[in-house]
Formats: structure tokens, sequence, C-alpha cells
């Protein structure tokens, strides 16, 4: 194609936002360098920091014994019966994420410097330079521990908690002291009226120079580079800063240069990682030389795109780790984190980890799935509490620590909401067919679904198909109705999908989950031809909202498509086409793109895009907004564009290849490699005006169906032979 795309980003100034600060992270332990040589300030986040609100006490609303008698009223015609099904408690979020400190390093002013800072997303390496200062900072996969190295001079560093919103009544204390390093500097941060708290330690190791204390900091003088390592611990009770101290120590392995050593060890995890797929789409290099800032006031640019797929994938990996990816990923330089910061699973984070099998990066299903396995006995008691059944109900907020449902109010009924598991567990499912085999903490929670789906579908209709009772389609409500109504599409489509492929994993139990799939009711269309929200009659439909979760079926699974079910695809597209965007949150604009691109609708595809593009949603570290004019840090748009660009240019299924689906009149050429298909196969795809060209290399041997704009036909794949495809001009 063309020479190579860019693999980071940059700009000339430092960062005057924290939003504009360029984030590293290993999954568990984050930074958000603003790269001010005079006064650099890296801001330290940690997966697991979330402050008390009382939540960590929260349980969810035993309605089990009351439930009978809802559901008789719904099916009796009383459209509001549901919002009785409460415990009347007050809407409570879960614990909110926040950011832990920031390393505060000044030197004396360097009027006039020229600075550059950048991002090497093939690294995760941030560097800010000016004035003969420079600074690395990355965060090791390897060993887990931010690593942070400045060059020359004079410095004064503190550890400061004291970022925006920090709450009143924070119990802080400092700790400063010289080392044969340098010196070793602590923070211990307690929370209002608990006994939980989180301490940070960094670890200064100094070339030359002398180094002295200036409580709660420390002044170094005349030095020719300085380290710094950095944990953040969360507990109860007193953390051992000195065995902590002595961890980093080792760490520094009596070599010359530490701080090369540790980064060849992070490279080993994070490079392999990042460069398994690449997208090329013949961008003028020019363009592809340009500072963030600048090539986002061209959003019709393909460098742009390029550097967005590179950036998405490259934050998607970098805030997966010990917990999936949250609402800011991995990031916030605020205390009041919108939303909780929380893993929201009825849209957010489902929309983010989708693109991961695809974008061969198990490392965030590895994240999700073991999130998924610590959070399933809180899943138990939620179907217990709320349904009086066996089996596991996903909750739709979690803040990481806990599972349980008790986030809900009469407008956002989320207690109701049962099918939240099916699309958390569908990323997994993908993995597993692309790796040829299943994962016993997949198959266990998809057997707990089932059982839930068991128990809970006892109702039927007049025809005799089962009823889901209540049903919630996240966030939307019946023009007619409340909240809480019955069969909702996204729940018909879960259920069903749950079962079916819950019996693939549980061969002794397939018959008795197949019969009950089979027993589900069919989709509704409606009087304007488009797939209804709620498949049961007299629900009207409500058009104007940011969610899609009716088209579940199109969009994750292959329910619907426009190959097998080709009514039911066209009525899906009619629902579409009605749809409005509300409040135009990035998530939606996206999720319309991704539902597009499976309907073969390349126009409507790149609308949706060009809305995100359009509507100045992403900042210049090139992390994104929830809302549009870099309204909101929210890392939806940032992370699920690698995934809208794939699913425009290939899709896979277990037994079927896609190419060049709905491909956006933005990217009429270009290079995509290393996709992984879900019949275990390596593809390479280049494609421009003039027609295509894949290379599949199968990893297994397996008869799959090829859909092309030219119609169908079936491939006979033998493992480890690779395949060249040429397609006709389109």
């Amino acid at each position: 194609m063309s020479a190579t795309p860019v693999h980071g980003t940059w700009e000339p100034a430092p960062a005057a936002r924290w939003e504009d600060a360029f984030p590293s992270g290993n999954g568990h332990h984050g930074v958000l360098v603003y790269g001010d040589p005079d006064d650099e300030r890296v801001i330290v986040t940690q997966h697991t920091l979330v402050r008390p609100n009382g939540g960590e006490h929260a349980r969810p609303p035993r309605l089990a014994a009351a439930l009978p008698e809802v559901q008789d009223r719904l099916l009796a015609g009383h459209l509001t019966a549901a919002e009785a099904l409460t415990d009347g408690r007050p809407l409570q979020w879960v614990q909110p994420f926040h950011p832990a400190f920031q390393i505060r390093v000044r030197r004396p002013a360097g009027a006039g410097r020229e600075v550059r800072r950048a991002v090497d997303f093939t690294s995760g390496e941030v560097t800010a330079s000016g004035g003969g200062a420079v600074s690395r900072v990355f965060v090791s996969r390897a060993d887990d521990v931010i690593v942070h190295e400045i060059t020359a001079g004079d410095l004064h560093l503190t550890l400061d908690h004291r970022l925006p919103g920090a709450p009143a009544g924070l119990r802080v204390g400092h700790g400063a002291l010289l080392t044969p390093e340098g010196a070793v500097l602590s923070l211990r941060v307690r929370y209002p009226g608990s006994d939980r708290a989180y301490t940070g330690v960094t670890l200064l190791a100094v070339t030359g120079g002398r180094t002295e204390l200036t409580p709660p900091g420390v002044r170094v003088t005349g030095c020719r580079s300085a380290l710094l390592l950095t944990r953040v611990l969360r507990h109860t009770g007193e953390a051992d800063a000195g065995a902590e101290t002595r961890r980093l120590q080792d760490l520094l392995d009596g070599t010359e240069r530490p701080y090369d050593g540790l980064l060849a060890r992070h490279l080993d995890r994070h490079r392999t990682a990042y460069l398994r797929v690449t997208l090329d789409l013949g961008a003028d290099p020019a363009e592809r030389a340009l500072p963030g800032s600048e090539l986002l006031k061209r959003p019709h640019s393909p460098a742009l795109l390029e550097r967005l797929f590179a950036a998405g994938r490259y934050h998607l990996l970098s805030s997966s780790g010990h917990h999936p990816p949250r609402l800011t990923g991995l990031w916030t330089g605020d205390w009041d984190t919108a939303w909780s910061g929380a893993f929201t699973t009825n849209a957010n984070l489902n929309l983010q980890t989708a693109a991961a099998p695809a974008a061969a990066l198990p490392e965030v299903t590895e994240a999700l799935a073991a999130f998924v396995a610590r959070q399933l006995p809180d899943w138990r008691a939620n179907a217990r509490a709320v349904f009086g059944t066996r089996g596991a109900v996903a909750p739709s907020h979690s803040d990481g620590e806990s599972g349980l449902t008790y986030h809900f109010s009469r407008e956002y009924p989320l207690h109701l909401w049962t099918a939240g598991a099916d699309w958390l567990l569908k990323p997994l499912v993908d993995h597993d067919e692309i790796q040829g085999a299943q994962d016993p903490r997949t198959a266990a929670a998809l057997a707990e679904a089932a059982l839930f789906y068991e128990d809970f579908l006892t109702r039927t209709d007049a025809a005799g198909h089962l009823v889901i009772v209540p049903s919630y389609s996240p966030e939307n409500r019946p023009a007619n109705g409340s909240w809480g109504a019955v069969n909702a599409a996204m729940d018909l489509s879960a259920a069903r999908h749950t079962l079916l492929t819950a019996a693939r994993y549980h061969p002794g139990q397939a018959d008795r989950w197949r019969a009950l799939a089979d027993r589900l009711p069919p989709h509704r269309i409606n009087a304007d031809g488009a797939l209804a929200e709620w498949a049961w009659p007299g629900l009207h439909d409500t058009y104007d909202h940011r969610h899609l979760s009716h088209l579940y079926g199109v969009w994750p699974l292959e329910e619907i498509t426009p190959y097998d079910t080709p009514r039911l695809a066209a009525a899906a597209h009619r629902a579409l086409q009605l749809r409005g965007a509300e409040n135009g949150s990035a998530h939606g604009h996206l999720h319309h793109a991704l539902i597009a691109a499976r309907l073969r609708d390349p126009e409507r595809a790149g609308r949706a895009l060009r809305r995100v593009l359009d509507g100045d949603f992403f900042h210049a570290s090139l992390m994104s907004a929830h809302y549009p004019h870099r309204d909101v840090y929210n890392a939806d748009a940032a992370h699920t564009l690698p995934g809208v660009l794939i699913e425009t240019l290939l899709q896979s299924t277990a037994d079927r290849l896609i190419l060049l689906p709905a491909v956006p009149d933005s990217c009429p050429r270009g290079e995509l490699r290393g996709i992984r298909t879900r019949f275990g196969a390596e593809v390479d795809l280049a494609w421009s005006p003039d027609g295509a060209r894949a290379v599949v290399r199968p990893g297994r041997t397996h008869r799959v169906e090829l859909r092309t704009s030219s119609g169908a036909e079936f491939l006979d794949l033998v493992a480890g032979e690779a395949r060249v495809l040429t397609l006709r001009t389109r």
C-alpha cells in the first residue's frame, strides 16, 4: 500500500487539561501524562480504586415473593404494573472510580522551551522533551509498575492527591525517606468514615547529584537522571510501605540502565499484542505526520481513521488486565467521575469489548472472563433475590467489587433486565470459537444463565409460547406503556441465544435447553414494517432513543441476517431507519454503524461513523467523549471505533466468512491485517476500487461459506494451508 501508518500520536505543547494528557496502562495501573518539562504531572490511576459510598454493603432487592402478582397484572394489560416491583429504595450509584494522586515533578522555569510530547502505541511509552529535558513513562505489563525516567538537572518531586473533586474528610498521610538509591515517597489516603484506604509508593533512584528531603517531597540537585518506580496498593487497615519499597528496589536489578531492562520485559507482552492487527488506508504521508489535534480538524481524512483505529486498540489493550475497561477505560483525573466510572453492561462495556476477539486482543477477553468469573456468585444472588430462581442474572452497573444488582429506579428499572449475562458472555463465546476450545469459565457461566431461564420462563401466551415477563429494553419504554413491559426483543434474543449456546457447551442438558428455546415466541413486525422493540401485541415503539437494544439479534448476535432470515433482516433495517439518535451519545452512533454493517448498508454505516468523526468527540489524547464537543471523558467511541471498521470490512461466524459487507466511502482502499475469524483462521485483506484480495490462513480444517457482493460459495480450508481469494471489482 504505502509507507507504514503512524502507530502513535504527538502534540507540540503540554496538555492544558487532564483529558488531553496521554494515557498509558497495563490493565491494572494507569497514568495520564501532561508532559510539561517545567511542571510535569503524571496522574496515577489503579483499576480497583473505588470510593466507599454505602454500595459496598448494598444488596439486591428481595422481590421474588411479589413477582407472580406483578406478572399476572402485566399479562392482564396493566401497563404500569412493573413499577410496583421494587423495595422502595432510592437510586444508589455503585462506588465511584477515582484517581489515586498525581506525581508532580517541577524544574526551574525554562522560558521559551519548545515542547514535544508523544505516545508510542507499540510500546505504551509516553515521552516529553523540551530545552534539553526529557521524560519517559510507561506502565509495565511484565512487572506491574509505573516506570518514569527524567533526565538532567534540578528536580522537586511530590505525590499529591488533591485533584478535582477530591472529597473533604480524606485522611492523608505523607512519608519521605532517604534510601541508598535516592529516596522513597509514600502517600496514604483513607476514605472518610471507613477503614478502607490506598497507599501509593514511589521509589526514586538518582544518578549523580544530591538528594534531600523537603517533606512531603524530595529535592534533587544536579542529577544526570532520575528513575521513579510507582505502585498503588488498596487495603484495609495499614499497608506495609516498607515491604513494597523492597519489592520496588528488587526491580532495579543492579543494572546501570534499569529503565531499559524494565521496558524490554514489558515490550515482550505489549508490543506483541498491539502489532497483531494493523490497518493501512493509504493515507497522505503529510497528514500522517500531523499532531493529533490537527488531524482531528480533518475528520474525513484516512489518516485520522488510521490513527483512531490504532489508538483505539492501544487504549483498549492498555485498559484491560485486572478488569476490562470502565466507562473511562482505566483513566480519570477527577474524583467526580461521570456515572461513577462504572462497568455499565447494557451497552458501554459490551460495545468496548465486542471487537476484541476479531481484533486479536485475547488480553481483553481474558480480563472480561476473569471479571465474569469473580462476579458469578453475585449474579446467583441477583437471580434468587429478584426472581426467586436458580442460575445467574448480571447487573447493569458494577464498580468491579460487586456484581450485585442495586442500581435501579422507576425510570431505569435495571433490576428487571435479564439479558445482561448473554451480552457479556458473547465475546467469550466468540473467543472460544476462534481458539477451537471451550473455556470452562464460559461454560460455567452459560450453564448458570440457562438455569435462570429454566426457572424464570414459566408463563405462556394464548398460543402457548413462553413469555418473558417482566421485560426491559435498555433504556427505553413503549410509547404507550412503562419501562417494565413484556417480551422485549432483546430479552427474547438473549434468552434464545443463551439456551442454544449453553446447549452446545453442555450436551447432557442440550435437549432440555433447546426445547425451551423453541418455545420462545418469534419477533414481531409492527405496523411500520419495523422489527418491534416489544414482541407483545399492543405495545407501541418509541423510536428516538440512543440505545438499539431491540436489534440485538442483528448485532452482536447472528439470529437475524440478510442471508438466513431476509424478512426479519428487512424489518430490522426498517427499525434502524426509524431510529433517532436522542442525545447524540457516541455509543449510540457507533452501535448504529455496527448494525448497519451487519445489514450490508454501507451508506448508513458510513453516515453513523461520520457523525462521530464530525462531532468533536475526541480529545487531543485521542481518548473520546460521551457527547459531542468533547463533553464527558468516556472510552466508548475510542474502544468501539476499531470494531466498527472491522465489521464494515470483514465479518465471520463459525461457518461463514463475509468480505467487504459495508465498506464506507471514506475507505475506498486499504489493507487490514491479522483479523481472527470464528472458524479459526487469520485473514489479511486488501481492497481498492479495482478489486480485492484476501489471504486466509486456517488453523484448522473446515468448510465455510464465503459471502461477497458477488454471492456465495463454499471454501474447503485445510489447516496450515493459506488460501488466496481474489474478488471482482465492486
